[in-house]
């Protein structure tokens, strides 16, 4: 989620770098990976509604953070609401409704989780370095985590949790600058300990455990590559390599989910589609807006696949407003197409 130059208002300013940050795929005619894996399939993704217009203060809207509650609705984020408007959002997708969940004069959020250890909202502030929890209800809101680490403060995109509630960060430090300063960071679940996992990373943008929770992949906006982190089991680094070099065009690589069959789906900015990957680096689809609608939308950000099922939701946005669309995904939801 990063891209067009926005309206002075001090809040906003990182996020027209978050605007950079965004999503990646083939360019349309393309049907190779440099790895050779044909994607030859296309996946028509069909409306659901307009959530959101355009914010006259920011001159954009950005969804994100897509995730189900345990009611079976779908909260958003809008990563450029500004103050007052809703930054976080609960769709009816059956309803086709929407109703606030929260706002604040401050956040410019670009994640939603659901905590496995507490059952809280946790939203990650791309612009201040904070993660910040909310009641499952919206209300309660407090600062989880907030300051420096290892000496310098996060610009936290996307997060994942682990089985006892660990979170794990993708951290677009250096996003601003075009330098390579970016991190994924490990902060305990009782927010007091941070680590940094790996560095020197080019803007890393999606993140999620693979399907047995064995590593993380997490993609490099500004390199359009998806890297594999392989854990040892207690929180540290076993290994990390390049797993899939994304033909992006003009596109770049956003955040990532995971089905039970350890398919990736990677959202690109830049393009308002979705590459899905197997776990060996195969490509096995694009999913695409209609071509009609395509003109008028900039990037396919995230996704949630319901829990057990195949309905997959994604975000889409640009000057046209701020969408949900679905489409039929490769395998069933879990915890890893849920969020983050």
């Amino acid at each position: 989620m990063r891209r067009l130059p926005i309206r002075p208002l001090t809040v906003l300013t990182a996020i027209g770098l978050l605007a950079l940050a965004g999503c990646g795929t083939q360019t349309s005619g393309s049907t190779t990976d440099p790895g050779g894996a044909r994607a030859d399939r296309t996946i028509r993704a069909q409306q659901v509604m307009r959530l959101t217009q355009v914010h006259q203060q920011t001159g954009m809207t950005l969804l994100e953070g897509p995730v189900f509650d345990e009611d079976g609705r779908l909260l958003v984020v809008d990563v450029t609401a500004p103050a007052g408007e809703p930054k976080v959002l609960r769709v009816d997708v059956r309803k086709k409704t929407s109703e606030q969940v929260h706002t604040d004069d401050r956040g410019a959020y670009t994640s939603a989780q659901f905590s496995p250890y507490d059952g809280r909202i946790y939203l990650t502030d791309f612009s201040h370095g904070d993660i910040v929890s909310l009641a499952p209800d919206g209300g309660d809101p407090r600062t989880f985590f907030s300051g420096e680490v290892d000496g310098a403060r996060m610009n936290p995109d996307d997060l994942a949790f682990d089985r006892e509630g660990n979170l794990y960060v993708s951290d677009s430090r250096g996003l601003s600058e075009g330098e390579a300063k970016g991190r994924v960071v490990r902060i305990d679940r009782s927010g007091k300990k941070a680590t940094v996992l790996a560095d020197g990373l080019a803007s890393p943008n999606g993140i999620s455990f693979d399907a047995d929770y064995r590593g993380l992949w997490f993609s490099e906006l500004t390199q359009n590559r998806i890297s594999y982190l392989l854990l040892d089991g207690e929180g540290a680094v076993a290994s990390r390599h390049t797993a899939v070099r994304v033909d992006g065009g003009v596109a770049q690589t956003d955040s990532i989910a995971v089905d039970a069959d350890g398919n990736l789906y990677q959202g690109l900015h830049g393009r308002p589609a979705m590459a899905v990957y197997s776990k060996n680096g195969d490509r096995l689809a694009t999913v695409e807006v209609p071509a009609r609608a395509a003109e008028g939308l900039e990037s396919a950000t995230n996704v949630a696949i319901v829990p057990g099922g195949r309905k997959a939701y994604m975000t889409v946005s640009g000057p046209d407003g701020g969408y949900v669309y679905t489409f039929d995904a490769l395998a069933d939801g879990v915890r890893q197409s849920n969020g983050g």
